[in-house]
């Protein structure tokens, strides 16, 4: 059993977590309704504009209902023959690949995702996420809460 005693300090500050739960940083359980929704999560635009990108949804399941976290756990699904941006930032992604198949571009590399990959970019490289498939790529994608804007490569 986990308690305060046996927790590690730079793992959980018991007292920092108390001052800081407000009335919208409550727990809270997001059904999963199949088909990958969650009750309560809106499908949202990848970007609100671009042409630099295809085919893609984004749903915010951690860190846009007022949870004090110090990342966001965000889904994605890319439609057959859609892409992401292809851009570079300060911040780092961890992808893990839940449905279908994909490829990314991380910088010189062409590294092809499958069914529960995990991956890792790191800050400023250059990537963009593919599905040259016929089915749907959908994948989390961890990110830091506060981020750094997009460079667009062209």
């Amino acid at each position: 059993m986990i308690t305060k005693k046996n927790m590690l300090p730079n793992l959980c500050e018991w007292k920092k977590i108390q001052e800081n739960c407000t009335i919208s940083n409550i727990s809270r359980l997001y059904k999963y309704k199949g088909n990958f929704s969650w009750k309560g999560i809106k499908t949202e635009k990848y970007k609100n504009s671009g042409n630099d990108w295809a085919g893609m949804i984004r749903k915010t399941l951690i860190g846009a209902h007022g949870e004090s976290t110090r990342f966001h756990v965000r889904y994605f699904e890319i439609a057959p023959g859609g892409y992401s941006s292809f851009e570079m930032h300060r911040h780092e992604h961890v992808v893990i690949c839940v449905k279908g198949k994909g490829i990314c571009i991380a910088g010189k590399k062409k590294l092809k995702i499958g069914f529960l990959d995990i991956l890792y970019i790191c800050p400023e490289e250059p990537h963009q996420l593919r599905n040259p498939n016929k089915e749907t790529f959908g994948f989390f994608c961890i990110v830091n809460a506060k981020r750094d804007k997009p460079r667009l490569i062209r």
